[in-house]
């Protein structure tokens, strides 16, 4: 994926933000994160520099209160965010491209994910059917020894779903966890899609297991 921010809007996004209101530091990257909707969130080592940059070339000040440093912008700051009100807008439009790009994503590798799932379950669910119609044809001995057989797939077929489950829990955990370490954010919609998702696939189970 592209980075959030194309070379040198960072430091126009910084002077916006302070435009808006003086901040200090983490206040920023706090701001940054909450306007990319969790897609960037940037480290000190990432900010400060600018900012350093920026009150060397006039555009903002800071001072101490207490234990925070604070930073404003000066009417420099302020008259180049007016002159640059054009790229602000074309930054702001970039930063939502982004936001919805992250959810899609997200969004398509649950619904793949619960697909291979259902498909799983319901070969498991197919494979017990078949099992238990042979035991039906065949004569008492033939039966028992069925029913032994289909047993043990059972059992088989059991913890392969097991594994299937687990496989496919950690598989979205390690997802989900690799995106958000990246900067990336979780929206709720997303959640209620994979929770109505797998809702579906247990009515599907259920209904299966009961034929």
């Amino acid at each position: 994926m592209p980075p959030v921010f194309s070379h040198g809007d960072l430091r126009l996004y910084l002077l916006n933000l302070l435009d808006e209101s003086p901040r200090h530091g983490y206040d920023l990257m706090q701001a940054l994160s909450d306007r990319t909707g969790g897609t960037y969130t940037p480290s000190a080592g990432t900010i400060y520099p600018r900012l350093a940059k920026l009150e060397e070339e006039g555009l903002v000040t800071k001072s101490v209160e207490g234990r925070k440093t604070i930073y404003a912008i000066t009417e420099a700051g302020h008259a180049e965010v007016v002159a640059r009100a054009g790229d602000l807008e074309g930054i702001e439009a970039g930063l939502a491209d982004s936001v919805r790009l992250i959810a899609d994503e997200v969004r398509g590798s649950v619904r793949e994910a619960m697909k291979s799932l259902r498909a799983d379950l319901a070969a498991a669910a197919q494979a017990e059917q078949g099992a238990a119609k042979e035991r039906a044809q065949s004569d008492d001995v033939a039966r028992a020894d069925a029913r032994s057989a289909s047993r043990a797939d059972a059992r088989e077929q059991v913890r392969r779903a097991e594994a299937i489950v687990t496989d496919f829990r950690t598989s979205v955990r390690t997802d989900l966890r690799t995106h958000l370490a990246r900067g990336g954010s979780l929206a709720a919609s997303v959640v209620d899609d994979l929770a109505r998702s797998l809702d579906d696939t247990l009515r599907d189970l259920a209904r299966a297991l009961r034929r």
